[in-house]
């Protein structure tokens, strides 16, 4: 392989181009979550403004590109899937039945191990460092919205009499809704991060949006658009007021759910739900195909979901001392939070405990921080 290794900065607008002809080929080619926008040059080039050690691979046949693997790269050798924590789909984009030696991949990126936990579907060279996978909900509307609403009252009456009945009773009671699927005020976009925030801190978990990298990421997405790629903003107005919101990425054919939260002063009336179906049916008269819901399990998302596709983490090795002492870290990490995700005996009191100590800490500044219950906090979902 013909392996050549650049800075975000150094990808030339050809080299742009054919990968993002290749996420198009990938779709025709019945590899459809190659398309995912995580997998997009604009993602990776968005990270790379602000994180350190962004590097893009690219194997070239002929000269042609073929394929292309963002990563990040530590001093030591240590390579994570781009943006690992909050990227949804991680992988190799290729040309339709390329294969490659991951190895091979890995020596000349310079990297001993590289570490990832949303591998998508057909990664066939980093099956063997593959140490779990998981299902990952999805809706598919590319029969359109009312094949889909018509299939949700097939498998779900209850849940899709509630959802509609709720949003008629919340215009009934705070005035007219109104959905915006591609809301353009900056001002919406700092209120659904305080909601998310806020969500975060109430339920003990850890609050990605005070890293301030992770913020910025947010902003310079909302303000990315090119033909192929945008980020999205959907917001959920009753008499005027914004009552939930949700930002993701967008796709040719997938939008890609990221951030969603609600007012919680609107709590009864679900309008986290009223919003993905309003996304739904908009995402669908845009030509879109899939609303990927991303891994994990959440009744919202078993209630909306068609399907499930299945993402995968582990690390693919060199034979490297930096390989071993990374995964001797982290093997115990990432066993625990599966345990506990996948157990419900486990599961349900650590997130009651969590619920409790956000309580507790809500009255607290922001910057404080409660390091006993860090690690809990980071290992559930």
């Amino acid at each position: 392989m013909d392996i050549s290794v650049y800075r975000p900065g150094e990808l030339t607008a050809a080299d742009r181009a054919a990968w993002t002809a290749l996420q198009a080929k990938a779709h025709l080619h019945g590899a459809p979550e190659l398309g995912n926008p995580f997998l997009s040059p604009e993602f990776a080039l968005a990270v790379g403004r602000y994180r350190r050690g962004v590097r893009i691979a690219v194997v070239r046949e002929k000269g042609d590109p073929v394929a292309f693997l963002p990563f990040q790269r530590s001093a030591a050798g240590v390579g994570r899937a781009i943006g690992l924590g909050v990227s949804d789909a991680q992988g190799v984009v290729h040309l339709p039945g390329f294969a490659w030696d991951a190895r091979e991949l890995l020596r000349a990126c310079g990297l001993a191990v590289w570490e990832f936990d949303h591998l998508v579907e057909g990664q066939r060279p980093f099956a063997g460092g593959v140490t779990g996978t998981f299902p990952s909900p999805v809706v598919d509307v590319d029969q359109g919205y009312d094949t889909y609403l018509a299939g949700l009252r097939e498998r779900s009456p209850k849940f899709t009499r509630t959802t509609l009945a709720k949003e008629r009773r919340l215009g009934r009671d705070a005035g007219e809704v109104v959905h915006v699927h591609d809301e353009r005020d900056p001002a919406a976009l700092r209120t659904l991060m305080a909601w998310k925030s806020a969500q975060y801190r109430r339920t003990g978990r850890s609050d990605r949006f005070a890293q301030g990298w992770i913020t910025d990421l947010v902003h310079h997405l909302f303000h990315t658009r090119t033909d192929r790629f945008a980020g999205i903003l959907s917001v959920l107005y009753a008499g005027g007021r914004p009552v939930a919101a949700h930002f993701g990425l967008r796709g040719e054919r997938i939008l890609a759910c990221w951030f969603p939260a609600y007012d919680p002063a609107f709590a009864k009336y679900s309008p986290g739900l009223v919003l993905h179906l309003r996304m739904a049916e908009a995402a669908a008269a845009d030509g879109i195909a899939q609303l990927d819901l991303g891994r994990g399990q959440k009744e919202y998302k078993d209630s909306l979901k068609t399907r499930d596709i299945q993402v995968s983490e582990g690390w693919v090795t060199r034979r490297h001392p930096v390989a071993f002492g990374h995964r001797a870290r982290r093997a115990p990490v990432r066993a625990l939070r599966n345990a506990v995700v996948s157990r419900p005996e486990l599961f349900e009191p650590a997130d009651r405990l969590l619920k409790k100590v956000g309580k507790i800490r809500s009255g607290r500044q922001q910057g404080e921080k409660d390091q006993e219950f860090r690690a809990l906090s980071q290992t559930l979902p």
